[in-house]
């Protein structure tokens, strides 16, 4: 649930939305990585300027900690061509 919406979210803000993958991985006992591959070129744009779009993502995910209780950090990679 939550990484298709990291996924669509992500895709409205790039320029290569299909190069957008989302991928979720258990760290421990109730906490979870969120890992974001984009395209070289569109990293920037997920992290915006002084990292306020990832912020803003990790609030609206913040909220889904507040529903499961798994605690969540996200990463931005891009990916290999």
């Amino acid at each position: 649930m939550i990484e298709a919406f990291v996924r669509d979210f992500a895709k409205l803000v790039v320029s290569h939305p299909e190069e957008i993958s989302v991928e979720r991985r258990s760290l421990g006992e109730n906490f979870d990585e969120i890992v974001i591959y984009t395209h070289k070129e569109d990293a920037g744009k997920l992290i915006g300027k002084e990292g306020r779009m990832i912020n803003a993502l990790k609030t609206v995910i913040s909220g889904c900690k507040a529903k499961d209780g798994i605690s969540y950090r996200v990463n931005v990679r891009t990916t290999e061509e």
